[in-house]
């Protein structure tokens, strides 16, 4: 019983899809983000090297606060760098799936 309904609910929506080329800059906006995230993953290595480098000195010389500081700086420039990369390849991904809708 629910099945039938559940399908009706959801057939106006099934044809209904992202219009790209109504949008005059698409393809400004694609390359300003592609810019951005490209700035966001340059700033991320930059922040992993200087956090691993903060992590090994204050490590080197007993400096165990700054340490556990540097190494969480390192989990959240990597955690960064991680979503910037990817991002691209998720916004990819769901203009495949837009385009077979």
């Amino acid at each position: 019983m629910i099945r039938p309904i559940l399908l009706l609910a959801l057939a106006p929506m099934a044809s209904v899809f992202p219009n790209f080329g109504a949008l005059d800059g698409a393809g400004q906006l694609k390359a300003v983000i592609g810019a951005l995230l490209t700035i966001v993953l340059i700033i991320a290595v930059l922040m992993l090297i200087v956090c691993a480098a903060a992590w090994a000195v204050s490590s080197a010389h007993g400096n165990y606060q700054a340490a556990t500081k540097a190494r969480t700086g390192l989990f959240v420039a990597l955690g960064a760098a991680a979503l910037a990369g990817a991002g691209v390849a998720w916004m990819n991904f769901l203009l495949g799936v837009g385009a077979t809708l």
